[in-house]
């Protein structure tokens, strides 16, 4: 997958964070309120040193850190409170990997490698409710007893993809940009339990379908909230399952996932009403679940190759 291009209103070249002295937060998912995850974007400085600031020693956390390296190669060293310092070459694209850590740590590094952009990093913070909740349900075990373990400079297919797409969302929203990042989690969350956890549990596949009955209850609930922020967990209710198994379950009956379903049916009802209805585009855009007239024109453009203006002027001729 296409890695997110540096957004050149902010900071384009390496060139011009040569100063930078600490990380630069430029992309956060708190507006967006995604639930049980958190996303954040990073330009990095070409070297860290916060042995000279002790305010920069990073606290422990109950989430889960996912970290997506991004620019060359970078030397890491790491230790916990008091500990040696663990020295690491990270490499484009590598991950970090981060359990519930009981102690602070502390993180330097210097980037090695000469590229015309900044490095920038790519943060996914992962509930620890979540992930205790999908381990009860998927796998049977009691979360309590299972740990994650703690990975540095490793490369997984899947949990790259699932991070570049995520920061793809960060930088481009979609109108169910919300549903979508959701689903990533649950994704996120089983992946971590099946490969990196200590307790190597086998995790349960649902091997069933949804219902016609089940199905039309869900299409009957998006095109009577389509205007609304839908989450996963209100259209898992319409079939009686949980947000995890529904999201398979869904993939498996129709071949595409609830974000893909809820997307296209927003820009379905953007072109009906663009056909039917002289609404001002504004209205269309809020009454088809988009947040503006821009992301409904951004959108629309994306996946049909008009805007909704030049489309209600072909329909009209």
């Amino acid at each position: 997958m296409k890695e997110p291009s540096a957004n050149s209103q902010r900071i384009p070249t390496r060139a011009s964070t040569d100063q930078l002295t600490s990380p630069l937060l430029y992309l956060s998912s708190a507006e967006a309120d995604w639930e049980g995850l958190v996303a954040q974007a990073f330009y990095e400085p070409l070297e860290y040193e916060p042995m000279e600031r002790a305010d920069l020693v990073t606290p422990a956390t109950r989430d889960i850190s996912l970290v997506l390296f991004t620019g060359g190669t970078m030397s890491m060293a790491l230790r916990y409170t008091n500990g040696p310092w663990q020295e690491r070459h990270l490499r484009h694209e590598d991950l970090i990997l981060s359990h519930d850590e009981d102690t602070p740590y502390e993180v330097r590094w210097k980037i090695l490698s000469s590229v015309p952009v900044p490095a920038r990093t790519f943060h996914l913070h992962l509930s620890k409710d979540l992930l205790a909740r999908t381990a009860e349900e998927v796998a049977d075990f009691d979360p309590t007893h299972h740990s994650l373990v703690g990975r540095i400079g490793f490369h997984d297919p899947l949990l790259n993809q699932i991070a570049l797409t995520l920061w793809r969302e960060l930088e481009q929203p979609s109108p169910a940009g919300k549903l979508y990042a959701q689903s990533a989690a649950q994704l996120l969350a089983v992946h971590l339990l099946r490969h990196y956890s200590s307790a190597g549990k086998t995790i349960k596949e649902p091997s069933q379908r949804l219902t016609h009955q089940q199905m039309r209850r869900v299409r009957d609930f998006v095109q009577d909230h389509l205007s609304q922020d839908l989450s996963l967990e209100a259209l898992a209710e319409q079939t009686g399952f949980s947000a995890y198994y529904f999201a398979r379950l869904f993939r498996q009956t129709t071949g595409e996932s609830p974000h893909q379903f809820v997307l296209r049916q927003r820009i379905e009802r953007a072109q009906h009403l663009l056909k039917e209805r002289e609404l001002p585009l504004v209205h269309i855009a809020l009454e088809s679940g988009f947040a503006s007239q821009s992301h409904l024109t951004q959108v629309f453009k994306r996946y049909l190759g008009l805007t909704p203006r030049a489309y209600r002027h072909h329909h009209s001729i």
